[in-house]
């Protein structure tokens, strides 16, 4: 069984693998602070909005994903899409 944070990170990048097109632009960057974690997802240009949704409702649904999980580990989380 791996870590918690590589759970994690692992868990948003299944989620986010699922939504999009461009399966292998998909990158997942993860900092690790003292009291919260920043997961940042970064996607092909043209698969922005299937990540974030019709008014940001699927990267709220994943928040929700990844805050339920950490809230299993004691942990806090914060993703981060970047949308260069």
């Amino acid at each position: 069984m791996s870590s918690g944070a590589e759970s994690m990170k692992e868990l948003i990048d299944f989620v986010a693998r699922s939504l999009v097109d461009q399966v292998d632009d998909v990158e997942i960057n993860e900092i690790t602070g003292n009291q919260t974690n920043v997961i940042e997802l970064k996607v092909a240009k043209e698969d922005v909005g299937k990540v974030i949704g019709r008014n940001g409702r699927t990267a709220d649904a994943i928040r929700t994903i990844l805050n339920c999980g950490a809230a299993k580990l004691n942990k806090r989380y914060i993703l981060h899409i970047i949308d260069e």
